[in-house]
């Protein structure tokens, strides 16, 4: 009774009238902020995709969203084109923003400056969509992208309930492609504009904006002076300043031609070395200019020009403007692949004025208009961890899904996406249900968590692993209290899961502990790693793996924000570790796999060299899957 006095529909919260099977919405004091909606499924049973290395084919997950939250799990950093020409992270976007959309005039469509209106988060299922020219977007089956065929929908049907129009390989759409990455605010990038500004041949910076550029570089604490002499070899960095500079002291882009003019024989070798190492498409103007000087033109149309201004970021925004440009372009943008990701995850959305925006350098539809779509559809403020979904009948559901002829009972694994024993298990008690129905069905399984409410479960478990393989794997990323409340909020304490892992081998289960992940330079010390693994041994765990931090788009740039906030003297290193890609570089992993291995022998420790999951956090029962080759860290999801 005093859970059915919550329900936030009652009290007028949101209760998500659009979510397919919603039974009511409802909070309660035990769970602060947190709106659980809880739903009828129509399945809970999901099937992972065929490439994917993990050592199972299946997945059941009874909640979708957790409030075990962490520093490292968020998403949504597709780039969003702002109307100065700059872009920005979709998730950081804000009402008022000012960002491009489009508007029809005559046979095309023109980009046309618009304002977000809303901007919110849901959670569902993702699909990657790969287009010829590289771009990848991850976005959700129901979003919509503009095809020269019109707006279609990631994934659809063409016939029955389901059928709608649809993204197919061989569709093209409509933009520049994806954009490129902005240059890190380095003292190289400062070095390379300072000399571009002071190259004595004339320009001079005349922008407000320039000049309060450089003097912020002037005055900063790399002790920058003018004149800044060229350096013998020059970095990437520096040459994107030393573009940047000569753009914003004399460069123009007017009817859609952009071009570097008043340059010297100095300047004009420097500018042309500069295109030609990031290969941009340039030609040589003959034009009579003043004492000699020289005009670059930088060719390619709208996506070599938006290339420059992102590569190289000149501080003059109001040069960089492309209104009114029509949205055709020679990229190639016909979609590849459209793979879905297995897995739920935050999605962002905002609603414009013009009702779509460029999402990567294509035109995006808005998707999750509010109050018209029968999709699930958070409000602004409400996250991952902060909107729960809760599948009431996914144990009633499972058990007659597995029960269907064809089922093969191949090894389902829970925990992979969203934690089945976060602290709503307790309140809503489905994991019983859902491990009777895999044992009566003769299906293998295996748990994954950090949650301490798995310890009530653990006599069915024990009584359960005579009849099917079991694996128990519990993630244990520190010992460190303080830093584990700050990464991890909401979580377990580090003692807690070290008394689980205790617990489930003292039942005879197996139990492996997945050291992940594995931060650098606060957690992967050889002193916290033996502490760690030594625990770890002591509560009698049956094998380990050792992961480093892994940053997925979109979790990187939640994960730099709490870094520079908290441990801002790290924010170097990490840019040294993670700047090329989401895994470590090769050389952080061989190092840290160096500095384990001892660790393990010393303390007797089980690791795994070919699936990389450690000894009996699978069921014994399931064969070994090796992770491919070229991927030398696993994606723990």
């Amino acid at each position: 009774m005093r859970w059915d006095g919550q329900r936030a529909d009652q009290a007028g919260q949101q209760a998500l009238p659009g979510l397919p099977g919603l039974v009511r919405s409802v909070r309660t004091p035990e769970f602060s902020g947190v709106v659980f909606h809880e739903v009828l499924a129509k399945s809970v049973l999901n099937r992972v995709p065929g490439a994917s290395p993990m050592p199972f084919e299946w997945t059941v997950n009874p909640y979708r969203g957790c409030a075990h939250a962490c520093s490292y799990c968020l998403h949504g950093d597709t780039p969003i084109l702002m109307a100065d020409g700059t872009t920005k992270p979709l998730a950081e976007l804000v009402v008022g923003d000012r960002i491009y959309g489009t508007e029809r005039r005559g046979n095309y469509r023109h980009y046309v400056p618009t304002t977000v209106t809303a901007h919110w988060t849901t959670l569902k299922p993702a699909y990657r969509v790969t287009l010829a020219d590289g771009t990848q977007l991850i976005a959700s089956g129901d979003h919509r992208f503009l095809t020269e065929r019109g707006w279609k929908h990631v994934t659809g049907a063409t016939s029955g309930p389901g059928r709608r129009p649809h993204l197919t390989v061989g569709n093209k759409l409509m933009g520049t492609g994806h954009f490129a990455a902005p240059p890190k605010d380095s003292l190289d990038y400062r070095r390379g504009y300072l000399h571009g500004i002071a190259r004595g041949d004339g320009g001079a910076p005349r922008s407000p904006q320039a000049i309060a550029r450089v003097a912020d570089y002037l005055g900063g604490d790399g002790g920058l002076t003018l004149p800044v002499d060229r350096p013998r070899t020059p970095t990437d960095e520096w040459r994107k300043g030393l573009l940047a500079a000569t753009f914003d002291a004399d460069g123009t882009f007017a009817n859609r031609i952009l071009r570097l003019p008043n340059l010297g024989p100095e300047a004009l070798a420097q500018v042309q070395e500069a295109l030609t190492r990031f290969g941009f498409q340039h030609a040589l103007e003959e034009r009579r200019l003043p004492m000699a000087r020289r005009c670059v033109r930088v060719d390619g149309g709208l996506p070599e020009h938006l290339r420059f201004f992102h590569t190289a970021d000149p501080a003059v925004t109001a040069k960089r403007t492309i209104d009114g440009a029509a949205i055709k372009s020679p990229a190639k943008l016909d979609v590849v692949e459209v793979e879905p990701l297995g897995l739920d995850l935050p999605l962002y959305d905002i609603t414009t004025g013009t009702s779509d925006f460029i999402a990567n350098g294509v035109v995006s539809h808005n998707c999750f208009a509010r109050n018209s779509h029968t999709y699930l559809d958070f409000d602004a403020g409400h996250d991952f961890d902060t909107q729960l979904v809760v599948k009431l009948n996914a144990p009633q559901v499972l058990k007659r899904q597995l029960q269907a002829p064809s089922w093969t009972r191949a090894h389902v694994a829970m925990g992979t996406n969203t934690d089945p024993y976060q602290r709503a298990e307790g309140r809503y008690g489905l994991m019983p249900g859902i491990i009777r129905a895999l044992r009566d069905s003769g299906t293998p399984f295996s748990i994954l968590t950090k949650g301490t409410v798995l310890s009530r479960d653990i006599p069915l478990l024990a009584e359960v692993v005579r009849d099917v393989g079991v694996g128990v794997g519990v993630s244990i990323a520190l010992l460190d209290r303080d830093l584990q409340r700050s990464v991890e909020p909401g979580t377990p304490s580090p003692a807690a899961r070290l008394e689980l892992v205790r617990r489930v081998r003292e039942a005879g289960l197996p139990c492996g502990v997945f050291v992940a992940p594995v931060l650098p330079g606060l957690t992967d010390s050889v002193e916290q790693l033996d502490s760690l693994l030594r625990a770890v041994a002591e509560a009698g765990a049956t094998g380990v793996t050792v992961i480093p931090l892994h940053l997925r788009p979109g979790t990187r740039e939640w994960f730099a924000a709490w870094l520079a906030r908290e441990h801002p003297l790290l924010v170097p290193l990490y840019r040294r570790i993670y700047g090329k890609g989401a895994y470590a570089a090769a050389g952080y992993r061989e190092a840290l796999a160096a500095r384990v291995r001892p660790l393990l022998r010393r303390h007797k420790l089980a690791s795994s060299a070919t699936t990389r999951w450690p000894e009996g956090s699978t069921p014994e029962v399931a064969p070994a899957v090796a992770a491919p080759e070229q991927r030398q860290q696993l994606t723990l999801l």
